[in-house]
């Protein structure tokens, strides 16, 4: 397995390039098993999981194009992607597929939608109850789908198609939100969806589906309303800017030092994190393609954080606040409310020098002066990057292994960080 080797202590100076949201591109091409005519996506970023969910759909049948290279593109600008899904010739989505990532689950949704069957392998390693997969099924039962588990697959048919209905989730489910609205484009009659979730990823999906005839209202807010139509058409596409890439690569200037600008995003995709950012003491500003954020020469200030659905502090950047935390002038307090297991990075940052106490969904950070390269392992996917942060702030050089997490997230991570003055490089097996 590839290795990170990094050498801290140097200031970042530059400019990075946000990529298209990972977390907005799967079920973007999820999406594209609803209908027969092409869906084009813009801005899809090169990752692990995206080449994953490709395989799965091509396992469908839906053909795959990548459109080559056009003026002003990079390796970092994104690629565009061309899915057609007129020829689906299987339902299934087998185990071998679907455990290499979560979000392929949620094909479950268009191919029930549009061919009335589907059966897909329950997630790698996930009990119904956690990471709840059982929103998911609740919310096609109640537009009237039939689901037994059998041998691990969930087993999904509708008699006459799915019928509009009133969803009712009892907690913020994003997956659970994707699913209900690809269900609910295509069943007859009207979809209520309550305690919806309003993540930009949500908004961007909706977006999507009303470019391919969908008849959505409320996206971006806990109440959305679907009228189903009888099909659906192409469309094009971009995805939308990455915002915990953004938010990542902002703590990490933060804890390091220096001037970045963050081009192609967008402050309003993170608005309760920045805010918090620069209540530790670095300067945020807006740019018009972006945000700059510095932080010279000032100690890092303490913090306290919880997270929560959006618009509140998102889970996907505790990790990352926690490294920043290691180092601010005094105690700060995370509690993670969204996920449990989630500070598997904890004894990894310990690795490096810094001091933290966990007791229950709380971990209580006393800041150190300094922290002290070593050899790591990486998790999970955002625990991942934490690392990468701190061993960019401290002093000596860390060695981070198991680094496939990070390429399930991190388009082109080296070269950005890289191309602002770190020290790093990958060593491959």
């Amino acid at each position: 397995m590839d290795r990170i080797h990094i050498t801290g202590g140097t200031p970042l100076n530059g400019t990075i390039p946000i990529s298209g949201a990972k977390n907005a591109a799967l079920p973007l091409m999820i999406a594209s098993l609803l209908t027969g005519e092409t869906l084009e996506l813009i801005n899809v970023p090169r990752l692990a999981d995206i080449a994953a969910l490709t395989r799965i759909l091509g396992n469908h049948g839906v053909d795959h194009m990548v459109v080559g290279k056009r003026p002003g593109q990079t390796a970092e600008t994104g690629q565009t992607v061309r899915l057609t899904a007129s020829n689906v010739i299987d339902t299934t989505a087998p185990y071998e597929l679907v455990s290499t990532m979560r979000a392929s689950f949620w094909v479950i949704a268009p191919l029930l939608a549009r061919f009335g069957e589907a059966k897909v392998s329950l997630p790698g390693g996930c009990a119904i109850g956690t990471r709840p997969v059982d929103l998911l099924l609740m919310a096609l039962e109640k537009l009237g789908a039939e689901i037994e588990i059998d041998g691990g697959y969930v087993v999904a048919k509708t008699k006459n198609g799915l019928r509009g209905a009133e969803i009712d989730f009892p907690k913020v489910t994003v997956g659970g939100t994707h699913v209900a609205l690809m269900a609910a484009a295509l069943a007859y009659g009207t979809t209520v969806i309550d305690n919806a979730a309003r993540e930009p990823e949500v908004v961007d999906l909706a977006e999507c589906l009303s470019k391919m005839g969908a008849r959505i209202e409320g996206a971006g807010t806990s109440r959305i309303v679907v009228e189903g139509v009888a099909r659906l058409g192409g469309a094009r596409h971009e995805v939308l800017p990455d915002r915990i890439e953004t938010g990542t690569y902002a703590m990490a200037v933060a804890m390091t030092g220096g001037d970045v600008s963050l081009v192609n995003t967008r402050a309003d995709l993170l608005s309760s994190a920045l805010d918090t950012l620069a209540a530790t003491g670095a300067e945020v500003t807006s740019l018009p393609d972006g945000i700059r954020v510095r932080r010279n020469g000032g100690g890092i200030n303490p913090a306290d954080i919880t997270t929560d659905p959006f618009p509140g502090f998102p889970t996907d950047l505790q990790a990352q606040f926690m490294a920043l935390m290691t180092l601010a002038k005094g105690q700060s307090r995370i509690r993670e409310t969204i996920f449990e297991n989630r500070f598997m990075h904890v004894q990894e940052l310990a690795r490096l020098g810094a001091r933290i106490r966990l007791d229950g969904d709380l971990a209580v950070v006393e800041g150190v002066e300094r922290l002290k390269g070593a050899p790591v392992m990486a998790t999970d996917l955002r625990a991942s990057v934490s690392l990468v942060i701190g061993a960019l702030a401290a002093e000596g050089e860390t060695q981070i292994n198991r680094v496939y997490h990070l390429d399930r997230g991190f388009e082109a991570l080296e070269a950005k960080l890289g191309r602002c003055g770190a020290q790093i490089e990958r060593v491959r097996a």
